[in-house]
């Protein structure tokens, strides 16, 4: 017999747990079903324990620099790597427990831990119990993609999964993929000791920005010691006693890359292949993600779907966002669409790259007629100061409406600056808004005005 429930949402990562306690409130009798731990990728494996690791490795690195500003630290810095994961540990283990306890205390939402699969559009089988509800919310997330690459089979890996195991130093770490995740990776361990290789089989790291952008950060890596390997399209792997080797058999570069260690991190799959959604006539595209409309629902009336597995954003903000339109439309009665945000994200390397709307090239693909201004960080103060004078920042306006189109902040604080930005796109606002603000000296906010002011025709 089955256990009826108003509303059930299928995965506690970031925006399962907060639709279910916002349907439970309404007073729909619901039940979140999880299979591995509440939080997802972001609590477990992601965002949370890696700007863990990185504040460790920051740390380290910080303290090599200490004679820079006239701090005497005796050498060599050590870094305790068991250390390091215990402080990561504990940390997301607070924020489990919090959500958890979050969860438990919320009248109305019933907590069911297993493996949820559809029987039919409304009916879910947990291992050995059958659900059925009214309106069902998909949120399972994605996973690490596993390339067919010769000699995987035969070789140990590691995956920004597998990483979170790691209470060692790594003698020299290979990482398979430059973009986000590799990236973060790569600075991580080389600012704890490891030596780092990447190998990307693109012509640039991170490919979906603007070259110079590109070509900035793999500087910023390279002279801190990371070595990059790109054009490496005839990628194979290899057993090397207890250590594994990247063949290179391809035109250019060294033929291979002895290390101690690999790291894949060459992209992600949606966890849909093991739900069952045949049985609930649930659409997917070609790569698997559940296709879904501008509000987040599927092809089937009353089944919605959430986070990294519709394919209509990768990252936490984006999940989290796709609640807040699902909760807004079904249960205070607007009208909100996935198509209003702005994209925005940030590369978590040091310095970091904030990033919203597009990108020059974007732009330039579009014919509109822009404008576009670009000042390198040393021009700020807070950077100088701070002895941190990597990058740039730029941003794209249209010519027209002086609406702003997109910005690139590579620099100290460009994750936390690019809001300014970003909120400004949102409400739709000139950037002279902006420019004729006061703002705070000495800050990296406060240049922004400034790059506005060198706003030329974009060629």
């Amino acid at each position: 017999m089955s256990e009826h429930f108003d509303a059930l949402v299928i995965g506690a990562g970031q925006a399962g747990p907060s639709l279910a306690v916002r349907l439970a409130q309404s007073g729909r009798k619901t039940a979140l079903v999880e299979r591995k731990v509440v939080g997802g990728t972001c609590v477990n494996n992601g965002c949370i324990p890696t700007k863990t690791l990185i504040a460790s490795a920051r740390a380290a690195h910080v303290a090599r620099r200490g004679g820079d500003y006239g701090v005497t630290i005796q050498a060599p810095i050590g870094v305790d790597m068991a250390q390091v994961k215990r402080r990561k540990d504990a940390v997301v283990q607070a924020s489990v427990e919090s959500l958890t306890h979050w969860l438990g205390g919320t009248p109305g939402l019933t907590f069911i831990h297993g493996h949820a699969r559809f029987d039919s559009p409304r009916s879910v089988r947990v291992d050995e119990r059958v659900l059925a509800a009214e309106q069902v919310f998909i949120n399972v997330g994605g996973r690490a993609f596993l390339p067919a690459m010769p000699g995987l089979a035969d070789v140990p890996y590691l995956t920004n999964a597998t990483m979170m195991h790691v209470d060692f130093l790594p003698e020299h770490l290979l990482i398979v993929g430059g973009s986000y995740i590799g990236l973060e990776f790569a600075q991580m361990y080389r600012r704890f000791g490891s030596r780092v290789s990447v190998v990307e089989m693109g012509p640039r790291l991170i490919g979906r920005e603007d070259e110079d952008v590109s070509a900035a950060i793999q500087a910023i890596l390279e002279a801190e010691g990371i070595a990059f390997r790109l054009n490496a399209e005839c990628v194979e792997l290899a057993r090397e006693g207890d250590g594994v080797t990247v063949r290179l058999r391809c035109t250019e570069g060294p033929q291979e890359i002895a290390g101690s260690h690999l790291l894949l991190a060459v992209g992600r799959l949606p966890n849909t292949g093991d739900l069952g959604l045949e049985h609930a006539g649930v659409a997917t595209d070609a790569r698997g993600y559940i296709t879904v409309d501008d509000q987040l629902r599927t092809n089937v009336p009353a089944i919605w779907a959430l986070g990294d597995v519709n394919g209509r954003g990768a990252f936490t903000h984006t999940s989290y966002n796709d609640y807040e339109i699902v909760a807004a439309n079904l249960l205070d009665g607007e009208s909100r669409r996935v198509s209003d945000r702005v994209p925005t994200y940030a590369l978590f390397i040091d310095p970091p790259l904030g990033r919203a709307g597009m990108t020059l090239r974007e732009v330039r693909a579009s014919g509109r007629e822009a404008l576009v201004a670009t000042m390198p960080m040393t021009r700020v103060g807070r950077a100088r100061e701070r002895g941190e004078t990597l990058g740039f920042m730029r941003v794209l306006v249209d010519a027209g409406t002086k609406h702003i189109l997109g910005a690139s902040l590579l620099g100290i604080e460009g994750d936390e600056v690019v809001h300014l930005l970003l909120d400004a796109m949102v409400a739709g606002v000139p950037y002279t808004v902006i420019q004729h603000a006061m703002h705070i000296h000495p800050t990296v906010a406060e240049l922004i005005p400034t790059l506005f002011g060198n706003l030329q025709k974009l060629s």
